[in-house]
């Protein structure tokens, strides 16, 4: 749907950013902009900052930005027409239909949408009437009790070729729009029939809580066992999930979002606490699941269950999964024991054992790494360099470069680390040199952005507190800087107030060796904050701008990559990336951010 700037402006206009904002951010005035704690990150100390004045929000701990549109889309989850829909309607205004195809479009999805919400009471209906008795009985059977029956909407539909047509059709609902919205089928030459029949009813919402579909589990031993509305102008099965409307909510609240593989598993969930639980209908996670998922929450958690289909389910989500990886964005597993589904497990461990297979959960890139070794031998030359090949071509596939190196980088070390591989060091010009360890002498190390920060810190520990979150949340390439950094910050969140020397103290093997090179006083002759004789007040002031630094050139080459999938593909998704970059780019204007690689 395209939407006319200057209707987008008048939302703008109308709707307070710092109002919508202030229902989910306690904001505080600062001059002349709002404060507070970043509703995207876990933040102790505020770096989300609201300019009514430039009408944007920017976090400078996570990097998130975007105007009032932007943070209800971020916020709840809703794509761009959803989040537009639902501040036109806040602003008392009404989207404007371009074309009168567009305008009998919308016309005949709200009947399709009324029809579907009356099937939907009957089968309600049904439930409490005599001829459900077996129905809520299958129901009590599965521990589902009444509150989360009328949660969910769980129905029955009576085993008659008739009840639901002769319920629900009437003059403004016809036969035609029944059988257009799944309700009836339509055999050739035939009178239309209810097409479910005899079956337990799971009411599929959209988004916006919308009934667009059904799945039926029939009762006895007929076949199929469950049965979905076929497609429709509502429902496309490759973009909906099963429970999104009621997870929605909890996922933004915790960050999470757990997928499973049926009707009853989030259900069962959701009665356990976890109401951030959805599960495709009766596919595999497509691109689009996916990109639903990553609106709810970054690392969304499969939780399939724990038999070979479920692994083969796992393994398919990954390889979709891969080409469309982008830094912070991903995928975690969860291994249920063997034969247990998520239903089972939360009837025999309750949400215990839950919580100890959540926290066992395993990152995409473990995943991949056991997809390519579980189960096979690796004891000659020829093996290994076959696994390196097929870790390569995985690692090939993922589209964004930042991620590629890291999964690369991973691998390698992983390769080095189970068959005692030692390579040289990297040459400039050479391979990529992914892997490749170091050499700790001082006249080898690069004069990077981040080893100087992290300099820094070795020098003036309380400053790691200072910066922790913005700290948490960088890059790395360089994977033994990484694991130094991630140790430090580690080692202060466990024991604050550590002077040099004690910090150093906890460190060993080659974060030992990587911090004393770092320190040598001869290597940063053009860094004087990273120095030995600054004073605190320099080296605070010269880590924040070069953080500063490392967020702007991660800003110009996002955008750079931005403008390259616009020309490619002139989506309204990706109109919009660019749109709140360039946004981004601007509250850099003006500041003395030390660009990353620069001295000074």
């Amino acid at each position: 749907m395209a939407i006319a700037p200057d209707f987008l402006d008048e939302i703008r206009a109308r709707v307070g950013l710092g109002d919508v904002i202030a229902r989910h951010v306690s904001l505080k005035r600062a001059g002349r902009e709002l404060s507070g704690l970043c509703p995207f990150h876990n933040e102790k100390t505020p770096s989300f900052t609201v300019s009514e004045e430039k009408g944007f929000f920017h976090c400078f701990g996570c990097g998130a930005h975007g105007d009032v549109i932007g943070f209800v889309m971020r916020q709840e989850g809703l794509s761009f027409p959803e989040a537009v829909e639902r501040l036109a309607s806040e602003a008392g205004l009404e989207v404007p239909r371009a074309t009168p195809a567009e305008r009998e479009a919308e016309r005949r999805r709200a009947n399709l949408h009324d029809v579907m919400e009356r099937a939907c009471r009957f089968f309600e209906a049904e439930l409490r009437s005599p001829r459900g008795a077996a129905a809520l009985a299958y129901l009590a059977d599965r521990r589902i009790d009444e509150a989360t029956i009328a949660r969910f909407r769980l129905g029955y539909a009576p085993d008659s070729r008739t009840a639901l047509r002769n319920a629900v059709m009437d003059a403004e609902h016809p036969e035609a729009l029944l059988v257009e919205a799944g309700l009836l089928i339509r055999p050739d030459g035939g009178t239309p029939y209810d097409r479910f029949r005899g079956r337990v009813i799971f009411p599929i919402a959209d988004r916006r809580g919308r009934v667009i579909a059904f799945g039926g589990r029939t009762l006895g031993d007929g076949t199929p066992k469950y049965l979905n509305s076929p497609e429709t102008p509502l429902f496309d099965k490759s973009r909906v999930l099963y429970g999104m409307a009621t997870a929605r909510e909890a996922a933004h609240r915790n960050r999470r979002v757990i997928v499973t593989e049926g009707y009853t598993d989030v259900i069962a969930l959701n009665r356990a606490g976890y109401a951030e639980a959805v599960a495709p209908l009766g596919t595999a996670l497509t691109e689009s699941h996916l990109h639903e998922l990553w609106r709810m929450a970054p690392e969304p958690i499969l939780c399939f269950d724990g038999d070979e289909a479920g692994k083969r389910a796992a393994r398919r989500a990954a390889e979709r999964a891969l080409p469309l990886l982008e830094p912070g964005r991903s995928l975690q597993f969860v291994s249920l024991p063997p034969g247990q589904d998520p239903d089972g497990l939360v009837a025999e461990g309750g949400s215990g054992a839950v919580d100890a297979c959540l926290a066992a959960r395993r990152g995409l890139v473990e995943l991949v790494w056991e997809m390519n070794t579980e189960g096979r031998r690796f004891d000659t030359p020829e093996r290994i360099a076959g696994l390196e090949q097929v870790l390569d071509r995985a690692v090939d596939r993922i589209d964004n470069r930042r991620v590629q190196y890291q999964y690369r980088t991973r691998f390698r070390s992983r390769l080095d680390d189970r068959f005692g591989f030692r390579r040289g060091p990297r040459r400039r010009g050479g391979a990529d040199g992914i892997g490749i360890r170091a050499e700790m002498s001082p006249e080898t190390l690069p004069r990077s952005t981040v080893r100087h920060i992290v300099a820094t810190l070795l020098r003036h520990p309380p400053l790691i507190e200072e910066f922790d979150e913005r700290l948490a949340s960088l890059e790395v390439a360089e994977r033994q800087v990484d694991s130094l950094l991630r140790r430090i910050l580690a080692v202060v969140h466990d024991a604050p107030g550590l002077d040099e020397d004690r910090l150093k103290s906890h460190l060993s093997g080659t974060d030992a060796e990587l911090a004393e090179a770092l320190i040598r006083a001869d290597v940063y002759t053009q860094w004087r904050f990273a120095g030995p004789n600054a004073t605190i007040e320099s080296a605070r002031s010269g880590v924040s701008h070069a953080l500063d630094g490392l967020r702007l050139s991660s800003v110009k080459a996002d955008l750079a990559a931005a403008e390259m999938a616009l020309a490619d593909d002139p989506s309204e998704e990706n109109v919009e990336r660019l749109i709140q970059l360039k946004a981004e780019l601007e509250v850099f204007d003006g500041e003395d951010a030390v660009p990353a690689g620069e001295t000074g």
